[in-house]
């Protein structure tokens, strides 16, 4: 059974408390006056997120809301320190970002399989008093308390990581193409919505060399104001490398279609428009070959042409996408 998919939560951190510092004097026989001899506190545990390739989802996160470490050991007599709080360790999908609701910054951003980041700091220890001991004070009765651990109020949020993200409107065939060309198996109907959350597949494009696709819920005109399914999932498409706008071929008005998919995008993030892109026409086994070929006219070689389920115009699909995944390498590569 597929894990429930939820890409926002928030939650409630607190760091541990650096322990107390020890008041103490050394008491041994025959020595009447002992020095001071106390320890410091133990430094309060720190709250920790790190990445899980293995997790896809925030739904633990929906049923447990609040996460505190341990606080640190007070300092004991005979200079023993305390012991430090062992690190509260919060396991986030990779592509997670983890923001300060109070302030709206953001702490961290998850993007690596091997991130470490610490979003609320444990606090240190408090000096015994021995540490107060000097030429004029030889008996200091003073001894600091633990500092207090950082508390915050944190929004987890999960943007997708994926190398090419399949945009269009409900229907399209997005669905169709990603479960074509990987093994991912989103639902597939004859009916707008059917995806409901982001897809992941793994797209090989030749032997040792594949690629990342998404399939992002279907985009409809205003969904960047809140309409449809469409701004709570726009976020995922922030991360991809490259876009490919999927339009049906059955739609009255390809350029409209396409306009309006790219008005979305600019409303939503106008760096979104910068990005590399190409068109995919699909669904080209639902009309005649006469029909085909005086559209391809019409719009000359600026789109690509596909039929997931004949496999028609398949090959070129995937060059076009290894090409530019591969362009984009060579461009970020010094030198």
């Amino acid at each position: 059974m597929r894990a429930v998919f939820i890409d926002y939560v928030e939650i409630k951190a607190a760091a541990g408390n650096g322990g107390a510092g020890c008041m103490s004097f050394r008491r041994e026989k025959f020595v009447a006056k002992g020095g001071p001899d106390g320890g410091d506190g133990g430094r309060g545990g720190d709250i920790v997120a790190v990445t899980d390739p293995n997790l896809s989802t925030l739904l633990d996160y929906r049923y447990r809301r609040h996460y505190r470490a341990e606080n640190g050991r007070p300092g004991e007599g005979s200079l023993k320190t305390g012991k430090s709080s062992s690190d509260m360790v919060l396991r986030l999908p990779v592509g997670t970002i983890v923001i300060d609701r109070e302030t709206g910054a953001m702490i961290a951003d998850l993007d690596d399989p091997d991130a470490r980041e610490i979003i609320a700091r444990g606090g240190t220890g408090g000096r015994g008093n021995a540490y107060f001991k000097s030429p004029t004070n030889q008996a200091p009765r003073e001894a600091q308390p633990g500092q207090a651990g950082e508390k915050r109020k944190l929004a987890l949020e999960l943007k997708l990581l994926a190398d090419v993200g399949l945009v269009g409107q409900p229907n399209a065939g997005k669905s169709t193409i990603l479960a074509t060309f990987s093994a991912a198996r989103p639902k597939i109907a004859d009916y707008p919505f059917t995806t409901l959350v982001p897809n992941l597949g793994i797209v090989r494009l030749r032997e040792f060399k594949s690629c990342v696709m998404a399939d992002i819920p279907g985009l409809i005109e205003g969904a960047a104001a809140g309409k449809g399914l469409g701004h709570q999932f726009l976020k995922h498409i922030q991360r991809t490398r490259l876009l490919v706008y999927i339009i049906d071929v059955n739609e009255p008005d390809v350029l409209r279609t396409l306009g309006v998919l790219q008005q979305e995008l600019a409303d939503f993030d106008h760096t979104l428009l910068d990005r590399p892109s190409f068109v995919v026409i699909t669904k080209i086994d639902t009309i005649t070959q006469r029909d085909l070929k005086k559209l391809s006219n019409n719009f000359g070689g600026g789109y690509l042409w596909l039929s997931a389920v004949t496999g028609m115009g398949a090959e070129k699909f995937l060059l076009e996408v290894e090409r530019q995944l591969d362009q984009q390498r060579i461009e970020r590569t010094p030198g």
